[in-house]
């Protein structure tokens, strides 16, 4: 850590423009804003706009600086010798090292009091929630009728009226007449309001006046005021004063407006920009509207198009083309299945004709002609082949058949009744019917005597 005892003086030295620096900071973040009470003097009103002045007391005095950035009130009449309640924050003009004031806001010293009051009711009424945004009406688009709350005859209801009857005439206004300073103003504030509210002839209240001391508008920082504003079911905008006046009023009011005149710009549009976003509207209207009742007519079209189709006579047509259809569709079904029935028909005819009786026994008699030919022709081969057979058979035979020998004179002898054959006399009783077979013919006798030399003979 160095030693800064043993640092030569020119080695701890700042210059005079870091002292000014940090006196500034230090009185700056040191002192919050004040208010500060004394005599104006050495006041300089220079070109730039900005005021400079000091402010004294019996024992000390300090220079304040009223730049023209920040000044919210005429600065006009200010002159030497005033006794004034300032404002602002303390600092220090680095380049000279003078220590003064920076005022922002800056009102007699009599209305010091009154500014106690007003902090208090303000912040009293702040705590209950009558400031809050959510207890906040919103203001109509386009009021059908507007309220006055205001002095019939200062310089502020002239205005308003003014600026409203530029902006949308043909709305109607309504003023309601009443004190907007001195000791009995704030109840008759209250008595308008009510009034505004029981008659319910407009759907948005503008109340306030023109500008003045903290004293001529104390009526708007009247509890009774503050309340009855916030109690109002009608939407209601407060303009009391200067853009840089404060009320009460302006706090608890729906809506805060800088000024009577502004109050009336803000309440009603512009009649021309309205018009104009009225032609523009109804342009897109008419052609919401042509595009609606063309989309209507296609549905009304599409819909006589169902109703048509969904007709009796449409119906019975469909039905009769239908029906008709289906006949010839029937008609069709029917020569198919009949074409198709006579076919298998005849294919089941020429089958059972192949299979019937009939055609087997004319295929039998077909089959049996034809066998009989083919028998007849085979019997007849068959027959000469066997008469050729027999015919060499027979000449064969009657070359060695008895009956050859017949001819030649032998016979043939048999016993007649059992039809023996008799080739031994010895084989024959005498008494037996015999029958001898000639070539030609037969004998029958009985055999009354046999010889048995002959047998002999021919055995021999």
């Amino acid at each position: 850590m160095t030693d800064l005892t043993a640092q030569s003086p020119a080695s701890r030295a700042i210059s005079v423009s870091e002292l000014n620096r940090r006196a500034k900071i230090l009185l700056e973040d040191g002192l919050a804003r004040i208010w500060v009470e004394g005599e104006i003097s050495n006041l300089s009103k220079p070109p730039s706009g900005h005021v400079y002045f000091s402010l004294k007391d019996a024992s000390a005095q300090v220079s304040c600086a009223w730049f023209r950035q920040r000044q919210r009130g005429p600065t006009i009449n200010l002159k030497n010798g005033d006794q004034i309640l300032v404002f602002g924050k303390v600092s220090i003009f680095e380049a000279r090292g003078n220590y003064q004031i920076i005022v922002e806001q800056l009102e007699p010293a009599g209305e010091g009091e009154l500014r106690q009051r007003f902090e208090a009711l303000k912040k009293k009424l702040a705590a209950e929630g009558l400031f809050d945004e959510d207890n906040k009406q919103a203001l109509p688009d386009l009021p059908q009728r507007i309220g006055l709350i205001t002095s019939p005859s200062g310089a502020a209801v002239r205005d308003m009226i003014t600026v409203l009857a530029r902006r949308f005439p043909s709305i109607p206004v309504i003023v309601y007449p009443t004190a907007v300073q001195g000791e009995f103003a704030a109840p008759q504030i209250v008595t308008t309001i009510n009034t505004a509210i029981e008659r319910n002839e407009c759907d948005v209240l503008i109340i306030g006046r023109g500008g003045g001391s903290l004293e001529d508008m104390w009526p708007f920082n009247e509890e009774i005021v503050a309340r009855a504003i916030a109690d109002c079911p009608i939407p209601i905008v407060s303009a009391v004063g200067h853009e840089i006046d404060f009320t009460i009023a302006d706090f608890v009011a729906d809506l805060r407006a800088p000024t009577p005149s502004g109050a009336a710009e803000l309440v009603v549009p512009d009649h021309a920009e309205w018009l104009r976003q009225l032609v523009t509207t109804s342009t897109r209207i008419a052609q919401l509207a042509r595009r609606y009742i063309e989309d209507r007519f296609q549905e009304i079209d599409w819909l006589g198009k169902r109703l048509t189709q969904s007709s009796p006579a449409a119906t019975v047509a469909r039905q009769r083309d239908w029906l008709r259809n289906l006949r010839q569709v029937l008609i069709g079904t029917i020569r198919h299945d009949l074409s198709t029935r006579r076919r298998n028909i005849d294919d089941t005819r020429a089958r059972l004709l192949q299979r019937s009786p009939a055609m087997g026994v004319q295929q039998s008699i077909r089959r049996m002609n034809n066998l009989e030919q083919r028998l007849e022709v085979a019997g007849r081969n068959r027959i000469d082949r066997l008469q050729q057979r027999l015919m060499l058979a027979g000449r064969t035979l009657d070359s060695v058949s008895p009956l050859a020998t017949l001819d030649r004179g032998y016979a043939i002898v048999t016993e007649r009744d059992s039809g023996q054959l008799l080739t031994a006399a010895s084989s024959v009783a005498a008494g037996v019917n015999i029958q001898a077979r000639l070539a030609e013919g037969s004998l029958e006798a009985t055999v009354t005597g046999t010889n048995e030399e002959d047998e002999h003979n021919e055995n021999t």
